[in-house]
């Protein structure tokens, strides 16, 4: 996939070195014990590395290459700003700051927790083998459905496979109410099978042979399984609590409705979305090793050795015979680092993970994950202004509500300004309309004209402090002014250049972080598979890598610090299409090719 772009002029969104300009020395950057307290629970203190027995010639050779002195983190040009705020500037950006060594002590971490979850049940990091023993490669044909289960919808989707890495696909949503949600199992269940019924009926399905047609199936909520086509539901989640389901093989029960409809359909493959990321890029471009899931959420699945599965048992190693050599792993790398042992947890983290619904739990997810990145940059932005070095110490009930700055504002400050932008902040839209006056002596309501004039002398008020805030503004400033104003509740007055400045280089730290440790985490993959170096896929999905500007170039810049900049070029990156539909209808063919491959190695001597 190319570098993400900026959708206004289609340039890439470049990278540059932090910029906090101010004659600072190095004693008054120093933090105090107070200040690392404050911004983290470990001790963020770098030892040199000493290389390793087994250590790879690429870690090696990292390990020895100079070390970069500032994270690249793309910071405007802060000028102007009083040095009593580029010292605090300076002081926070170092809580955010991910050099090279510390980077390798993460992925270090990274594939040392690989391992555990590998060798036994019951790891944060819980590395669940999936039963998926191979990927497509482009060339299959036939016509495959999946079945979409995962919150307020239902998605009945029919993926017809052409071969030449080309798919078609046809889908129908279907509403899931919340007596079916609270419901009863098989009340559920039933209408799954229903709207398969149903879509089947309605797009005329050629079913003149009655050929069993075969199911992949993306149950969202956390299950045990112990199969390609068997799963143990353990809890509900996303506001589900179906009775009697807890506890039963959730393709157990949706097969049990297809054969009460008499449905020729069977379900023989049960996928995460994450597993049909892998697969859908697989197919799309003949291989892949990684589909990584970056966005509201974040998690991995990857092709793994299966001697490297030690908690597979001796059953199911017969089960799957000698000649399964590879097995898909969904990594559920979003609890990585639950024990906070190398993550650099700042007060900002500390803050929205103590206020979160899961404290200490998915800390991985909170660090890099889109869902969390507005209310990070939220907590750092309001510790500003409460220090009296951001808005002049103002803020607005926007900007003080918990989650009250989603990631996509982030995403929207960051976007390269056009030149052209001007003043294009409507301020009709920012002025409160005046309620009508009435005439207490009258039965008839009479609106009074004097509100109009009022109002327009507001609006022109409103219009000339956006002009005078914007006179001498570069076209970025004005962009992010914009935001602030439209989206945050800001008044014009409220809003400097210099705040502007300030707000950019936050969601740019923030934003650089997140990116720079989702690349220890496609680093790990490489370094554990023993593929550092080689050719490799990654296919990707999710709204941070897809929308968030200069996202994938700050993973790239991190990936090379790993692992070289010759092996970060051999790594491709692209985007995988639709893997909880079109990937669960891959992963019921990759369940059929697994059926046959079996049946063929049983009719051999």
């Amino acid at each position: 996939m190319p570098a993400l772009s900026n959708p206004a002029s289609g340039t890439a969104t470049p990278l540059r070195p932090s910029r906090l300009h101010s004659s600072v020395s190095a004693e008054d950057l120093a933090l105090s014990t107070k200040d690392l307290a404050m911004s983290s629970t470990k001790d963020n203190a770098q030892p040199v590395p000493t290389a390793k027995a087994d250590q790879s010639p690429a870690q090696a050779a990292q390990l020895h290459a100079p070390s970069m002195v500032k994270s690249p983190t793309a910071d405007p040009e802060l000028h102007g700003l009083p040095e009593a705020t580029l010292k605090e500037l300076e002081r926070i950006e170092k809580m955010f700051e991910l050099d090279a060594a510390y980077l390798r002590r993460i992925v270090d971490q990274f594939v040392a927790d690989f391992r555990k979850g590998l060798s036994k049940y019951g790891e944060p990091m819980a590395m669940i083998p999936t039963y998926v023993t191979g990927v497509p490669d482009g060339s299959e044909t036939g016509t495959f459905l999946a079945l979409d289960l995962g919150g307020t919808n239902l998605r009945v989707c029919e993926v017809t496979l052409h071969g030449n890495h080309k798919f078609t696909l046809r889908q129908q949503k279907y509403k899931v109410s919340t007596e079916l949600k609270t419901g009863e199992a098989k009340a559920l269940f039933d209408y799954m099978a229903d709207s398969v019924d149903h879509f089947l009926t309605d797009r005329a399905f050629d079913a003149e042979n009655e050929e069993t047609l075969h199911l992949g199936f993306t149950f969202s909520f956390p299950v045990e399984q112990s199969a390609l086509d068997k799963g143990l539901l353990l809890t509900w989640t996303k506001g589900f609590s179906a009775k009697n389901a807890i506890g039963n093989d959730v393709v157990g029960l949706l097969q049990d409705a297809f054969d009460r409809k008499h449905l020729h359909v069977k379900c023989t493959a049960l996928v995460n979305d994450t597993v049909g990321t892998l697969m859908s890029r697989a197919y799309l471009s003949g291989s892949c090793l990684l589909g990584a899931i970056f966005g509201t959420g974040t998690n991995g699945a990857y092709v793994e050795d299966v001697n490297e599965i030690k908690k597979l048992s001796p059953e199911i190693r017969q089960e799957l015979g000698d000649h399964v050599k590879k097995m898909i792993i969904n990594g559920e790398w979003g609890a990585f680092d639950n024990a906070r042992n190398v993550l650099p947890v700042t007060m900002f983290d500390n803050k929205l993970d103590r206020e979160s619904i899961n404290p200490r739990f998915q800390l991985f997810e909170k660090f890099i994950s889109g869902m969390y990145q507005g209310e990070i940059c939220r907590n750092l932005l309001l510790y500003l202004v409460d220090n009296g070095y951001l808005f002049n110490g103002h803020s607005t009930a926007q900007l003080n509500s918990h989650y009250g700055l989603d990631t996509s504002v982030m995403s929207d400050i960051e976007i390269p300004a056009p030149d052209s932008i001007g003043d294009s902040i409507d301020p009709a839209k920012l002025v409160p309309a005046v309620p009508l006056a009435t005439s207490l002596t009258s039965t008839s309501v009479k609106p009074d004209p004097q509100p109009d004039h009022e109002w327009n002398r507001k609006v022109d008020e409103c219009r000339e402090a956006i002009h005078a805030a914007n006179l001498n503004s570069s076209s970025q400033s004005i962009q992010t002014r914009k935001i602030l104003i439209e989206q945050m509740g800001f008044q014009p007055h409220q809003v400097t250049d210099e705040d502007t400045e300030i707000v950019l280089w936050a969601c740019r730290t923030v934003a650089t972080r997140a990116a720079r440790l989702s690349a220890c985490a496609v680093a790990a993959v490489l370094e554990q598979t023993k593929n550092v170096g080689n050719v490799v896929d990654v296919g990707v999905d999710g709204s941070m890598v897809q929308f968030y500007p200069g996202f994938e170039d700050r993973l790239r810049a991190a990936l090379s610090d790993l692992v070289g900049a010759e092996a970060e070029k051999n790594v491709t990156i692209g985007m995988a299409k639709d893997g909880s539909g079109v990937g669960a209808a891959l992963g019921a063919l990759m369940a059929k090719k697994q059926a046959d491959g079996k049946a063929l190695a049983g009719t051999q001597p």
